[in-house]
């Protein structure tokens, strides 16, 4: 029976509705974060996924803030929230902005390597050599798309000029991709540790609250709070967020920690690490971004070796 292989395999086809979900936030935010701004998109969304988590959680639970979470979900979902939605995704929004949310993706696939090397450091987890040999794989995959040759003397007939290799886009937005994974890395490895047996929405719930908190230090440290006026005047902008905040924050996350519950969490990330390749037509057209074969070549061997790292 269809739904008997569904129960039994609920938590990889939890990873793989994440991977559709964050592919949809991805494309939204991007429009969102180039109209309003990072900084007012990470905010808003979160106060629309805190709006949507304590709905749900009041419909099935009959509480509408997560009250019966104990101390240990309390400290370690928060620490995950700071670290994944406040440091993380405060790169990674801006990334969007610099890069795109298609590269920023991409890069983004290295953080369930970045989780695993959290394990290794942090609970003694072992990192083999057919790992190691994975991650070269994935970042193989990564720089064949973010990297070009370029001639230093393109005008020398004789084919003599030297070659340089040169990055493909702005260092800062892959560098700011890359805090964004690392971010999302150590935040899957908190949220785990903290959820334990804890109800997946009210742990969602709480890593918000955790979000929300930081953001609005951050805006008050920078008087930020006028651009979120100045946000809420963009209704279009502000629709693309909500489908963002809905499908990511909401959605996604909280499919990603049912996908960590029911699976482990390396046959979870593999399967999420799929968004590279599933964000390629939605970028080409909604983004209308530039394609080239390479970019479809290196996001599949960047996924090859997050699959190859936890076979």
């Amino acid at each position: 029976m269809i739904s008997d292989f569904i129960a039994s395999h609920k938590g990889e086809f939890s990873a793989l509705l994440t991977a559709f979900f964050w592919t949809f936030s991805a494309i939204a935010f991007e429009f969102a974060g180039k109209k309003i701004g990072s900084l007012s998109v990470n905010i808003f969304r979160l106060m629309v996924a805190f709006i949507l988590l304590s709905l749900y959680s009041w419909i099935v639970r009959g509480v509408i803030f997560p009250t019966d979470a104990s101390v240990h979900n309390w400290i370690w979902l928060s620490l995950s929230g700071l670290v994944g939605f406040v440091l993380g995704d405060l790169c990674l929004f801006q990334a969007y902005v610099v890069v795109g949310a298609r590269i920023s993706m991409l890069i983004m696939a290295l953080a369930p390597l970045i989780a695993a090397i959290f394990g290794w450091a942090w609970l003694g987890e072992v990192v083999t050599l057919k790992q190691a040999i994975a991650m070269v794989i994935t970042f193989l995959g990564i720089a064949v798309v973010i990297l070009r040759r370029e001639d230093v003397n393109p005008n020398d007939i004789n084919g003599n000029g030297r070659r340089k290799v040169k990055l493909s886009y702005p260092a800062w937005g892959i560098l700011l991709a890359f805090g964004g994974a690392v971010g999302q890395g150590g935040g899957l490895v908190l949220s785990k540790y903290g959820m334990a047996d804890y109800n997946v929405f009210s742990s969602v719930q709480i890593r918000a609250v955790a979000g929300l908190v930081g953001f609005s230090l951050i805006f008050t440290m920078f008087n930020r709070w006028g651009d979120l006026r100045k946000a809420l005047q963009n209704s279009k902008a502000m629709g693309r967020l909500a489908i963002g905040a809905f499908f990511g924050p909401f959605m996604g996350v909280s499919a990603s920690l049912w996908a960590v519950r029911f699976t482990t969490t390396g046959v979870a990330s593999a399967i999420i690490s799929i968004v590279p390749v599933l964000i390629i037509p939605f970028s080409i057209l909604f983004m209308h971004e530039k394609f080239k074969p390479r970019d479809l070549v290196g996001a599949v061997i960047a996924i090859t070796g997050v699959v190859v790292f936890f076979l």
